[in-house]
């Protein structure tokens, strides 16, 4: 009988503790949707018959707007065929944005953040942009779609928006995989002929080969999450087009 009175509680417990994860998890995720609906007044698109219309002409980001809300903002980011379309903030490290939202309410499902050594400038030749794998596809959870034939053979899908305070740019996506949790692809600073080589590394990991030119002038934007119980990570490399 006390055996399965024991039973009994640590099934009752369990599913006290399911249910607290599942709620807290419910919560987070609708304070960052309703994030999402306060900043988006701060994001528009404008869309004209202009055919030769370039893609990064389309979105006009206020950035004074966004950063009412928080200083911490550096960017705003665009994948297509992907959930991913935020505003992207850096802190003085990589731990903060795991746990903390935009408003800087502590969220478990975190917000889209730069590296900490990124300077987001016209001399960062390796932008990186980190965000959680949830569950839901919101931050970084739909980020997987690049793995798939579908996405990444569509021609539309390989143009990224990257909007700084000073202007808007698209990256051309030239890798996409996944790989064994490792800090190589997160280099930021080269010296010498470290940046080419590092390039040839990226594209050799890619599931496709995307015939993109990128050369030691280069500037790239990457893209990160963890997959797997955090065994591997989906990583995007994609290089600025240059006008």
């Amino acid at each position: 009988m006390l055996i399965m009175r024991l039973i009994q509680l640590t099934f009752l417990i369990l599913i006290i503790f399911s249910s607290i994860k599942i709620y807290n998890w419910y919560k987070e995720n609708k304070a960052n949707e309703q994030i999402l609906k306060d900043i988006s007044n701060a994001i528009v698109v404008v869309e004209n018959d202009d055919e030769n219309q370039k893609e990064e002409d389309k979105y006009k980001i206020d950035f004074g707007e966004l950063k009412k809300k928080n200083e911490d903002v550096v960017a705003w980011i665009k994948v297509n065929n992907t959930k991913i379309e935020y505003p992207v903030v850096k802190s003085k490290n990589n731990d903060y944005y795991l746990n903390h939202s935009f408003d800087k309410s502590y969220n478990i499902a975190g917000w889209i953040f730069a590296d900490y050594r990124n300077k987001i400038n016209e001399k960062d030749k390796n932008i990186i942009v980190y965000g959680h794998n949830r569950k839901d596809g919101s931050m970084f959870g739909s980020l997987k779609n690049i793995l798939d034939e579908e996405w990444y053979n569509n021609d539309e899908n390989r143009n990224i928006i990257f909007a700084t305070e000073e202007k808007v740019s698209t990256y051309r996506v030239f890798s996409v995989y996944q790989v064994e949790k490792e800090d190589y692809y997160i280099q930021t600073e080269f010296k010498g002929d470290e940046f080419e080589k590092f390039i040839e590394e990226l594209k050799r990991r890619s599931k496709k080969d995307f015939d993109e030119e990128v050369d030691k002038d280069s500037q790239i934007l990457t893209l990160s999450t963890c997959a797997n119980n955090n065994k591997y990570r989906v990583v995007l490399h994609a290089v600025k087009v240059e006008e």
